[in-house]
């Protein structure tokens, strides 16, 4: 919703002549007037069009005003809508007491005062317009975040691929060399003693780029799934970290997901195990992986020192850029994170809507070149 474009106002009245004369007092806005002559029509508006503001009478003969603000606000999507009581009659506390509980923001005596009247409602059409502008950059936002998680992910993938095939191949082309080399017996034994030296050193350097193109993104994850994938990254960080890890799948024949959502999860459980071996001095850690059937769920615990409050509550000042996502890969699938403390030791925890998972949010968005 830009600055410019009107919202809607919709005054309920049974008596047409207060209708027209609302409407002539709330002309000068600039927004468009929408009239409702019953609570019934007034709930039919609201069901097909997005209101800002609603002028209620307090006294109808159908639905009396308190009736109707309950039912417009029972509705999830009216529960914030903004609504002004008008009354002709003098209202007791125990009335207006009433009409805050069903969703009144403010009251408004006859008889009107035309200036009164419009600022207030100009006040909270403003408000809805703002709100709505706010929505639309939120939403941009997220679209952005995901194009760029998609895209961060394609780039791993991409650099893991060329350091597999192009140094790593041109590395296992050097230790064949170099193995041929030392097996020539003319060679002195000093020389010898140098090529072996330097077979060594390429099979420690073939090991690392296999290491470091497996954590940028794994084979396994494409070509077997979540299940595996998963199994083989611990292994490699129980050797490298010291911290002994254990997974559980549950059920057992773990199906596969979309390989949006796969990746979302590995890379969260990547960074949650990450920041074990990194701050929590744990000596142990757990993975638990649940498909319910409606839903997606993944623990990680650990044996450690705790969070402080502050990451525990998500405050922005504490949580880094790995948290942050964390936080923005599970908002994409409609999920949700938690992180606590267990005293001992901090748990991670993830739950994503399988019907959501179904659905991996923008495939179609072009890819974002770096």
């Amino acid at each position: 919703m830009s600055a410019l474009e009107k919202v809607n106002i919709l005054m309920v009245d049974d008596q047409p002549a207060k209708l027209l004369s609302y409407e002539a007092i709330l002309n000068e806005l600039g927004e468009n007037l929408i009239k409702a002559e019953s609570g019934r029509a007034a709930l039919d508006y609201l069901l097909k069009t997005d209101v800002a503001v609603v002028l209620l009478d307090v006294s109808m003969p159908d639905l009396d005003g308190f009736e109707l603000a309950d039912l417009i606000h029972q509705h999830p999507r009216f529960q914030k809508t903004a609504i002004i009581f008008i009354s002709g009659v003098h209202l007791t506390d125990p009335d207006r007491l009433r009409g805050y509980a069903s969703g009144a923001v403010d009251y408004i005596s006859v008889p009107i005062v035309p200036e009164i009247l419009r600022a207030r409602v100009s006040v909270f059409a403003e408000l809805h317009r703002k709100t709505r502008q706010l929505e639309t950059l939120n939403n941009e936002l997220r679209r952005l975040s995901s194009r760029l998680i998609m895209s961060q992910d394609e780039e791993r993938r991409r650099i893991a691929r060329e350091l597999h095939d192009g140094l790593g191949q041109e590395l296992s082309a050097a230790k064949m060399m170099s193995d041929q080399i030392s097996i020539d017996a003319h060679l002195p034994e000093p020389a010898q003693r140098k090529v072996t030296e330097l077979s060594g050193l390429i099979s420690s350097a073939i090991q690392q780029v296999r290491s470091l193109s497996h954590l940028l993104h794994p084979p396994l994850l494409d070509e077997v799934g979540l299940h595996f994938a998963l199994r083989s990254y611990l292994d490699g960080l129980t050797k490298r970290s010291g911290v002994e890890t254990e997974i559980d799948f549950q059920p057992a024949e773990f199906p596969r997901f979309t390989p949006e959502l796969e990746t979302a999860i590995f890379r969260i459980i990547q960074e949650a195990l990450t920041n074990v071996f990194r701050h929590s001095g744990a000596r142990k850690a757990w993975v638990t992986i649940v498909n319910e059937g409606d839903q997606l769920s993944a623990q990680v615990r650990d044996d450690g020192k705790g969070i402080s409050e502050d990451i525990e509550r998500f405050q922005s000042a504490s949580i880094g850029i790995g948290i942050g996502g964390m936080i923005q890969r599970v908002k994409e699938f409609g999920g949700e994170l938690k992180i606590r403390n267990s005293r001992p030791g901090t748990i991670v925890e993830v739950s994503i809507p399988v019907r959501a998972a179904a659905e991996p949010p923008d495939r179609a968005l072009p890819a974002v070149n770096f």
